[in-house]
């Protein structure tokens, strides 16, 4: 692996634990539409599954409706800030490694939604550029979020890297031809080749230099 550059984080599941508000968020767009509530668990497994349609899983349809669209930027605007944190180490990481790289976040969620939520926690210092799915014309598991990022900050991809917790993360990074690394304290379980603790990820990001 290259020396790196720039560093472009995933947001939930890698960075902040809002498995709550996001749980809430589409069990309240499923009970306004006549559906039973949905186990935290199920959901947030299957929310960053490449492999099914997360309309039909969540909602029932073949795509988002409008009215599901606004019961969930409606709910989620008021709470999106309601328990959520960032997960254990994470502020001593960026704070040590922002003195090396350039910092970027790029997230399914809309850019507004993260931006409030960097914000709420105090870490948006430390990031150079939010890219959120409202942002570009296909979200992760497409490159387009990781490549609108180097082309503005006049990045090479050899001197880029991903770091996120789901498949759309890596599958993301490979079609932007950069590095990944994924992490195990979000909403996947991965048995391999993932990272189990902050303090490990942050020595080998220091390696990168």
């Amino acid at each position: 692996m290259q020396n790196k550059q720039l560093i472009i984080f995933d947001m939930d599941g890698t960075l902040i634990d809002s498995g709550n508000v996001i749980t809430n968020t589409i069990n309240f767009v499923r009970t306004n539409i006549g559906l039973d509530i949905m186990p935290k668990d199920e959901l947030l497994t299957n929310l960053n599954n490449p492999d099914i349609n997360s309309a039909k899983f969540f909602y029932g349809t073949k795509e988002f409706t409008p009215e599901q669209t606004e019961l969930f930027s409606h709910y989620y605007d008021k709470h999106c800030i309601s328990d959520i944190v960032l997960y254990d180490g994470i502020l001593d990481m960026l704070d040590e490694i922002s003195r090396y790289f350039t910092l970027t976040v790029a997230t399914n969620a809309s850019s507004d939604f993260a931006s409030k939520m960097i914000s709420y926690l105090n870490i948006d210092n430390y990031f150079d550029m939010i890219i959120g799915a409202n942002d570009v014309q296909n979200p992760k598991p497409h490159p387009d979020m990781l490549l609108k990022t180097m082309k503005k900050l006049n990045v090479e991809s050899k001197h880029s890297i991903l770091i996120g917790d789901s498949q759309k993360d890596l599958r993301a990074a490979k079609s932007a031809n950069i590095d990944s690394m994924l992490v195990n304290w979000g909403f996947s379980d991965h048995d391999t080749d993932a990272y189990n603790c902050v303090y490990s990820l942050k020595d080998k990001i220091l390696t990168l230099r």
